[in-house]
This record gives structure tokens, sequence and C-alpha cells, in this order.
């Protein structure tokens, strides 16, 4: 991806949600609920498809620059380092298995946040590989040839749903997402620069929507339930204008931080 925008890779890393079945239930029972969900999934995937279309309409960040393929930031944007970032030590906190996925993915977003800026990463390095021994999950090695966060997203996804780890897919996206949206919050200015009114309103608008469909899909796997319970308080993110944004983000700043508390506790 070329783009530096949180919500991109937020809505790419979500382009592969999925969920699971409750084997619990009666027959008719889960045949009807199997329905239901694939309606829920597909409708979650079509806006993130939106998503994604909107925002490679918009024009580049003005401190990113394109170099050989990748990118970088500009030479004024590293001058002033990131100091909200997690510390790699957040690592140590987790202890359960669904805390170690949500870890690790919010530490892979701020290390390539850190990277950018030309931080050391030795520490966040030590830490990643730590909790990827720990998780164990036979999964992340179906990614290690992917070139892109699309193709390591869906790659990761089929890995997962093959393996029977596809419910922790949701507790790596939902980290992320809100990894993303509160580095976000820390930089609206600069990141809202090239978004329309337009771009605004159908990205807030399919955000909801999204976020109402995972909440939807607690009926289903109750492991997904903490995750909707930690993002449902960012629906207020419904804006029709980047003013509106900017403002709604600004209101909305203690309920993404409660989020993360919540999700990477």
């Amino acid at each position: 991806m070329k783009k530096f925008s949180v919500l991109a890779i937020a809505a790419i890393l979500f382009a592969a949600c999925g969920g699971q079945k409750n084997a619990q239930n009666a027959e008719s029972a889960d045949s009807l609920k199997s329905f239901e969900q694939q309606q829920i999934e597909a409708s979650i995937k079509m806006h993130i498809d939106s998503i994604a279309a909107d925002l490679g309409k918009l024009k580049q960040l003005p401190f990113v620059q394109e170099n050989n393929g990748g990118i970088t930031l500009t030479k004024e944007e590293k001058q002033v380092k990131p100091d909200y970032l997690l510390p790699a030590s957040a690592a140590e906190e987790a202890t359960t298995l669904a805390e170690k996925y949500r870890i690790l993915s919010a530490l892979n977003v701020d290390r390539k946040i850190a990277a950018l800026y030309e931080m050391p990463v030795e520490d966040y390095d030590k830490a990643i590989t730590k909790l990827i021994a720990d998780i164990n999950d036979p999964s992340f090695k179906a990614i290690d040839d992917a070139n892109t966060v699309f193709e390591t997203s869906t790659t990761l996804y089929d890995a997962m749903d093959e393996n029977g780890r596809v419910n922790f897919f949701w507790q790596l996206a939902a980290a992320a997402l809100v990894e993303e949206l509160y580095v976000m919050n820390q930089n609206t200015d600069k990141f809202l620069s090239t978004f329309t009114d337009e771009a605004v309103s159908d990205v807030t608008f399919r955000i909801v929507v999204i976020l109402d469909a995972i909440n939807r899909l607690t009926e289903y796997d109750a492991d997904i339930k903490p995750v909707a319970e930690a993002l449902a308080p960012l629906e207020v993110l419904n804006a029709t204008s980047v003013a509106e944004m900017k403002a709604q983000l600004a209101e909305a700043k203690d309920k993404i931080n409660a989020a993360r508390k919540a999700l990477l506790k």
C-alpha cells in the first residue's frame, strides 16, 4: 500500500472478515443462522471493498513520499517522533491467548509507524517474535512470502480458517483498527487533509455498518463479544463532512482511548 492512511490499512485488515457457526445449536436453527451469518459477512465485505475504493481515490498525504515502490516520510515529518506508540513491553501484560493476538496486532501497527519515523525497532522485533512463539499459530507461516498488506490479510484469514483459529482473526483485526484510529486521532489535521466531504461521509457510514455487523456476529461466536463491546463506542463516527469528522474525532478521543485499553489490557 502506497498511501499512509490508517483507515485504509484498517479497511484492508477487515477485508477478509468472517465468523464461525455455533455447532451447539439445533440443526434447523444452525441452518438459519448460517444463512443469516453469510448475509452479514457479505455486507461487511461489500462495505469494506467500498471503503478501500473510496480511499484509493484520495490524494497522497503531504508528508508521505513514494520510494522504490514503497513509502517514506518527508524529512520534516521524521523530525518529530511520535510519543504515543505502545512500548514493546506491553507484550508482557498479555496473559490470555486472545490478549496475545491483540497485542501482537497492535505492536505490528506501531512497529511499522516507528520504522517510518526511523525510530529503533529492535525491542518491537523481540516482543513480536516472542508473542508469535507463545501463540504458536501455524497460520502465521502462510504469510511469510506475502508482498502486500491485502495479500497478507487474505492469506492469513484463509490459513486461520483452515487451522481452526479464524475466531482469533477478529482479535487481530479489531486491535489493528483501534490502534490505527488512535494514531489517526493524534494527527487528525494531517490525516484528514486529503479527505473530501463525500469521502468522509461514505467511509464513516460504512464503518458504522461494519461495526453493527460485528455486533450481530456475536450471536454466532461468543469470543467476538468482547471485541464488539470494545468497538461499539466508535459508532459515534458518522460524519458527513470533514469539519464534522474533525469534531467527532475530538469528541470520541476518550472513547477511542477506552476501546484501546479494553482490547489491549
